[in-house]
Formats: structure tokens, C-alpha cells, sequence
């Protein structure tokens, strides 16, 4: 029960950190700042990407930010109409932030391999909350609450990657061999962590 307990504040403290990040950008003037700094100028100058840049980072970082709120069962028991409400503001911003994510993943530096990893990160994300939503709607409590559980494990991605950069430049030798593996490993592995979540949670249900 410690173990649960502790992993889920590791959870809130990480998603808020990470969710609360993209303002960073809106605050910093230099555009070779974090990420950016892997993008050419030319890129840097086009509008339709900037726009989908900051869409997806503002929309992602709220998503990241309240998501883990509805894993708190009390919470949920307690306000279920909180829960609804923080769930419609959830799924908006991973719908939207979704879409443009895969605009900018098409433009990832890494070329094909981080482009495929991200896009499709995009696509899995996109799905596992849009059926999540329909499961609810239909009354499908349980199938909502594990496709939710993966939309969130996909969201976490934001977290994972800022974890893995720092240790896989130097044992790659650079950012881009880093990132070209990051762009999958970010986001697969915890997929896989949750499958076998769901599958020891809802077994003992």
C-alpha cells in the first residue's frame, strides 16, 4: 500500500512539474531554447508550425497537469461531477494536442525513425482517448477506465523523455541517436507498464 501510495505522489509531482513546463517557452525570448534548439531557422520562422507547436505544448502540459487527478479513487468516488468536468477538459486538450502533435512529429529532427515514433505516439494517443470517451458514453465503465489508463500512460510521455535525454545523449554519444530512440522509447515501454497494471488491477476487482 506505501509502494502505491508513494508511486502515485511520484505521478502528481512529475505530471505537474512537466505540465507546468510549456510556459517556459511562452516566457523565454531565445527560440534555440530546450527542444527548439535541434530545429532549423527556416522551421523556426514557418507560422503554421509555430501554431501547432504551441497548441500541442499548452494543450499537452494541461492534460499532463490534471490527468492524474482521476486516478484519485476518493476524488472520484466523492465528486463524480468533478471528475466528469476534469475529464472533458482532459480529453479536449489530448484530442487537440494529439492532432498537432502529429503535424510536428512529421517535422521531428531524427528523420524517419523519430518522424514514425512520434507520429504514431500521436495516433495511439489520439485513439486510446477518443474511445475512452465513447466507451463512457455507451455505459462501458470498465473498457473507459483502462483505454484512460493508456491514454494517460501515453500522456506521461512528456515526463519519460526528459528523464531518458539526459542519460541517453552521453551513453549514445549526441542528441540525435538519443532522440531517434526516445521518440519510441518515451512512450512504448509505458504502455507496456500499464498493460500489466490494468491486468493485475482489474483481476483482483
Amino acid at each position: 500500500m506505501k509502494v502505491k501510495k508513494i508511486s502515485y505522489y511520484l505521478l502528481a509531482i512529475c505530471s505537474v512539474l512537466i505540465g507546468l513546463y510549456p510556459i517556459v517557452y511562452f516566457l523565454v525570448p531565445d527560440r534555440k531554447f530546450g527542444l527548439l534548439a535541434s530545429k532549423s531557422a527556416e522551421l523556426l520562422a514557418n507560422s503554421l508550425w509555430n501554431t501547432m507547436f504551441y497548441i500541442h505544448i499548452l494543450l499537452g502540459g494541461i492534460a499532463l497537469l490534471i490527468g492524474w487527478l482521476q486516478f484519485h479513487k476518493k476524488l472520484r468516488l466523492r465528486n463524480i461531477n468533478l471528475h466528469r468536468k476534469i475529464g472533458k477538459i482532459y480529453i479536449i486538450a489530448v484530442l487537440l494536442s494529439a492532432i498537432t502533435g502529429l503535424y510536428i512529429g512529421y517535422f521531428a529532427t531524427g528523420g524517419i525513425i523519430a518522424k514514425l515514433g512520434f507520429m504514431t505516439m500521436a495516433v495511439a494517443w489520439f485513439l486510446t482517448t477518443l474511445f475512452g470517451f465513447t466507451a463512457i458514453k455507451n455505459g462501458n465503465v470498465i473498457k473507459h477506465q483502462k483505454l484512460m489508463i493508456y491514454s494517460y500512460a501515453i500522456c506521461f510521455a512528456a515526463v519519460t523523455l526528459r528523464i531518458y535525454l539526459p542519460i541517453f545523449i552521453p551513453l549514445l554519444g549526441g542528441f540525435l541517436p538519443a532522440y531517434k530512440l526516445i521518440s519510441w522509447l518515451c512512450w512504448v515501454p509505458n504502455t507496456i507498464v500499464v498493460y500489466f497494471i490494468i491486468k493485475y488491477q482489474f483481476k483482483i476487482q
